[in-house]
């Protein structure tokens, strides 16, 4: 069995959010991308705590596409250091893991 993930990675905006969705998905590195709009992140970065609001993707994939999804992350996100944390999918429907593998590369 193939080892699906979910990886999640923050934008800015909505606006963002889709458009980077809208790439992985057409470039088959993720199969869905849900977006999920106003979070609140708290964070350290470059000495600060930082307070901002952003959007959450969460990405259906496999695992080694994950390398792929971050080169693409890397080249087309606003942020120096954008976020891509993955698990792996322990447990889903049959039906909904051969959907995944049919839309991923």
């Amino acid at each position: 069995m193939k080892d699906y993930q979910i990886a999640l990675c923050t934008a800015p905006d909505q606006a963002t959010a889709e458009k980077l969705a809208e790439m992985l998905v057409k470039e088959r590195l993720a199969a869905c991308v849900n977006v999920v709009p106003a979070i609140t992140s708290i964070y350290q970065w470059q000495g600060e705590i930082e307070k901002e609001s952003e959007v959450l993707m969460i990405i259906k994939t496999e695992a080694q596409l994950v390398g792929s999804i971050g080169d693409l992350l890397d080249e087309e996100h606003p942020y120096e250091v954008p976020e891509l944390i993955s698990c792996s999918i322990e447990q889903a429907s049959h039906a909904y893991l051969e959907w995944l593998d049919n839309c991923l590369k």
